[in-house]
């Protein structure tokens, strides 16, 4: 491991790095980052190059998933009554899935560097990668350990199903090792009794 991560470590190709999603109204109707409770940035934050954020070491990504749920679908808060789409910017209903913003600085400098694009609604129904299945499976084990407030009846079996049918290649074994922990987090974890039994 400290050889295959040594020189991301010292190679620093974008610092400070942001990301900003903005989701339509008129498609997504709550969301929830899942991770980086202790790296959101508040709004007003994200083109404040002063605002340190995080680095991007060579050959590294980063990976940020959300739970969505879409308009007429039944989610976690209760519908707002006063709540709006903003129809400053003109978008065409069901369209755009969202808006993501990315700003970064380059190495050595001082000023930032930002691009964006519209997300579409036909991005969420491609068929998702590997590794975007892997990196689910390791999101719910994350959330399995926290305690899995929103995670209803999904558990280690079913983050163990999903990150075997991810697993690709695994050239280096790490998916294969994080299996092995989901069983064994899962093997220690006490089973509620059921129904009548004590």
């Amino acid at each position: 491991m400290l050889v295959e991560e040594l020189s991301a470590t010292f190679n620093t190709v974008a610092a400070d790095v942001k990301l900003q999603m903005e989701f339509n109204p008129d498609v997504i109707s709550e969301w929830r980052l899942i991770g980086y409770e202790n790296r959101v940035l508040r709004e007003e934050d994200f083109r404040n190059d002063k605002v340190d954020a995080a680095e991007v070491g060579a050959g590294k990504s980063v990976t940020a998933l959300y739970e969505l749920t879409p308009v007429g679908k039944k989610g976690l808060l209760e519908p707002r009554r006063y709540e709006k789409s903003n129809k400053m910017m003109p978008v065409i209903k069901g369209e755009e899935l969202g808006f993501l913003r990315v700003r970064y600085k380059q190495p050595g400098k001082s000023s930032a560097v930002e691009f964006d694009r519209a997300v579409s609604v036909r991005d969420l129904r491609r068929q998702p990668s590997t590794d975007f299945r892997f990196a689910a499976a390791v999101a719910g084990f994350g959330q399995l350990l926290r305690g899995g407030n929103y995670l209803g009846t999904f558990g280690y079996d079913d983050v163990k199903m999903l990150a075997q049918s991810a697993r690709g290649a695994d050239a280096g074994g790490y998916r294969q090792g994080f299996i092995k922990l989901v069983e064994m987090a899962g093997s220690l974890t006490p089973v509620p009794p059921q129904d009548g039994q004590d």
